[in-house]
């Protein structure tokens, strides 16, 4: 029985750790990386209370040294993801019914551990398993995880203190109560905090979860399960499998308890989940919620006012960290002539002294793309634009190499065609390409940036000109979601910048605010009348 009306007030962010030589942190983090690499682990699915160890193992590899053995996950199948269901239906009752402050100071719990003990092993097994810098791990794996956490339970203390009025005799209220059914959440490899918030920003709410991480981001994904499970996550609230895509979809879509799902992934993936799920929509016992956020193809427009020194770090930090392998990357660029050349010579300058390698010299900044079929895709885009393409061009980079492990140079390409397909495609690396328009021409240049792409992610304008600024501001409104002014496209922060896009970049639900927590609620309005009326007649009704 509940005594109080239990508010959590709106916190602050995440301090980021800098890593300075001689720092506390760095050296706790050292000695875990070390740990980490000398020891092999068996990671089993989570599917109710039990730890679930198939037999059918599949390694694990740095992506920077793939001769080096992490170790090994448990691949199941549609048996595993029919008990996981099973085990999450079962859990549904309690869990729901659990009191707020219960279900709220579990996910803080487990903030707070990420935040101390936990936040060299949650950042450590990030840099190994996804090849991220040292820096990129903390800000995503450590901080952001750790704001989705606190943030999240602030934003649905809000929700539950919004009520409506009442008039007098009455008094009127809503419950938000969880979806009617189990959530599906579908996760990426390239945020560790995205594969922790999809799954638990639905079961904060009070649903109960099915969890699919992308293969290549396991090694960190447990970790995170680890920490749920000592911070008090009952069994079953949130059941991590390993199975393949189209086995998951098969039986979750097609299951009548489905109730949602939270995806982020590609726009092809989730444009078939969206047609499955309304082909199946008469089988269903309410209309599944479909929130997804996938890829992007983002902008950085300079104008003729713009500073050069500022569009080229906007580009070299918004294109090439973390590879590129960022939903909000910089990947097409639209330069100004009248500064084109300045531009350009400082960014060759500034790759030439990007050092790649292993995530575990601290020294680097570029590290390796997640896996061969990434290499391979962006390796046949390089080389088209060195040899098969008169409009194309290799500005800077262009090396790639996977003997040792999956390296891809920053690479800029330079086109005379603005329709030329690496600025119109996804690539999801470490390539930039660069469309050197008239100055004069600005209007034309902002109606071709939002004409070319079918994504409306991120992008960015780099001016000094007020005027510029509005006007791009104002014809861009539909081009991306979330929209940078001097500055990079990426780098959202939880409760600063809500994060999603439209068009073919999802469903905008802005992970990180308020907005994307309504849509794993369900609300009903309740009515009480203090004194009920006895006769159905109206005084409009009395005249004689």
């Amino acid at each position: 029985m509940q005594y109080g009306d239990f508010y959590y007030p709106m916190p602050v962010n995440e301090p980021v750790l800098n890593y300075a030589p001689g720092s506390k942190e760095k050296e706790a983090l050292k000695k875990v990386l070390k740990e980490l690499k000398n020891k092999i682990v068996d990671i089993p699915m989570y599917i109710g209370n039990d730890e679930v160890r198939t037999g059918n193992k599949k390694e694990l590899h740095p992506p920077h040294e793939r001769r080096h053995l992490l170790g090994h996950y448990h691949e199941g199948d549609a048996d595993h993801v029919k008990e996981a269901i099973a085990a999450a239906l079962k859990a549904k009752e309690k869990w729901a019914g659990l009191s707020w402050e219960n279900r709220a100071n579990i996910f803080l719990k487990a903030a707070d551990l990420l935040a101390a003990r936990y936040r060299p092993y949650i950042v450590g097994s990030t840099m190994l398993g996804q090849s991220k810098n040292v820096y990129q791990a903390e800000i995503d794996a450590a901080c952001e995880l750790i704001d989705f956490l606190r943030f999240n339970v602030h934003f649905l203390s809000e929700i539950y203190r919004q009520q409506p009025i009442s008039s007098a005799g009455m008094n009127n209220r809503v419950e938000y109560r969880p979806l009617e059914g189990f959530v599906l959440a579908i996760t990426p490899f390239n945020f560790t905090a995205i594969g922790g918030n999809l799954p638990t920003s639905a079961a904060m709410c009070g649903n109960v979860v099915v969890w699919k991480c992308a293969h290549t981001q396991v090694y960190s994904a447990q970790v995170f399960m680890h920490v749920l499970k000592e911070a008090g996550l009952p069994d079953g609230v949130i059941n991590l499998v390993f199975v393949d895509g189209p086995v998951l979809g098969e039986i979750c879509f097609s299951h009548p308890d489905f109730a949602g799902v939270h995806f982020t992934g590609s726009t092809g993936v989730f444009n078939f989940m969206w047609k499955t799920i309304g082909a199946n929509a008469g089988i269903y016992k309410s209309y599944p919620r479909i929130v997804g956020e996938t890829g992007g193809k983002d902008f950085v427009i300079a104008h003729k006012s713009a500073d050069p020194d500022v569009v080229v770090a906007a580009l070299t930090r918004g294109a090439f960290e973390y590879q590129g392998q960022k939903c909000s990357a910089a990947s097409r660029a639209y330069i100004p002539s009248n500064i084109a050349e300045e531009v350009k010579k400082k960014l060759v300058a500034e790759i030439k002294t990007m050092k790649m390698g292993s995530t575990e010299d601290f020294t680097n900044f570029i590290n390796a793309v997640i896996d061969e079929k990434s290499f391979d895709k962006l390796e046949s885009y390089i080389n088209d634009a060195m040899k098969n393409d008169s409009s194309a061009s290799i500005l800077a980079g262009g090396n790639c190499d996977k003997s040792e492990g999956f390296f891809i140079e920053p690479t800029i390409i330079e086109t005379t065609d603005p329709k030329y397909v690496t600025m119109c495609e996804e690539l999801f690396g470490p390539v930039l390409t660069l469309y050197v328009y008239e100055g004069d021409k600005f209007e034309d240049a902002l109606k071709l940036v939002d004409s070319t792409s079918a994504y409306a992610l991120t992008g960015a304008i780099i001016a000094q000109d007020r005027y510029a600024v509005e006007l791009a501001t104002d014809l861009l409104r539909y081009s991306s979601g979330n929209f940078y002014i001097n500055d990079k496209p990426t780098g959202a922060v939880v409760g600063q910048q809500p994060f999603g896009g439209a068009r073919a970049s999802g469903t905008n639900d802005k992970a990180g605010s308020i907005l994307n927590l309504y849509r794993w609620l369900s609300a009903r309005t309740i009515k009480e009348t203090f004194t009920p009326v006895t006769d159905y007649r109206y005084p409009f009704m009395l005249e004689k």
